[in-house]
């Protein structure tokens, strides 16, 4: 196994995990500029990688980088609601998804879909 890494990938809307240059896991997200707010969908580690504590290293770095950009997260993906309400100290900068933003997604995601 080669080092652990993660990196942000704008280029791809994700946060990813990587074993060396292969890539073992991300956290897919998009941003909604107008509103300020990254809307994170969707997390998921490689087989053969769980139990590592990986996703957990990946969400603290996505939500940190966030943070950080001045965004507010948004969590919709089941994996990073969980690490939130584990970490309540995201509280401040969390956006609870509404009618608005899950249109605004399933817009994104529809257009992805067609590409």
């Amino acid at each position: 196994m080669s080092p652990i890494t993660v990196r942000h990938n704008p280029d791809r809307n994700r946060f990813e995990v990587l074993d060396g240059d292969t890539v073992i896991g991300r956290a897919a997200y998009v941003d909604r500029d107008a509103e300020s707010q990254r809307i994170f969908y969707h997390t998921v580690i490689n087989d053969g990688f769980e139990g590592q504590g990986l996703a957990g290293r990946l969400a603290a770095q996505a939500l940190d980088e966030t943070v950080a950009a001045g965004l507010t997260i948004v969590p919709v993906c089941p994996y990073i609601k969980k690490y939130l309400q584990k970490h309540p100290g995201y509280s401040a900068n969390v956006s609870r998804p509404n009618p608005a933003t899950l249109e605004f997604l399933d817009a994104y995601l529809a257009g992805q879909a067609r590409r």
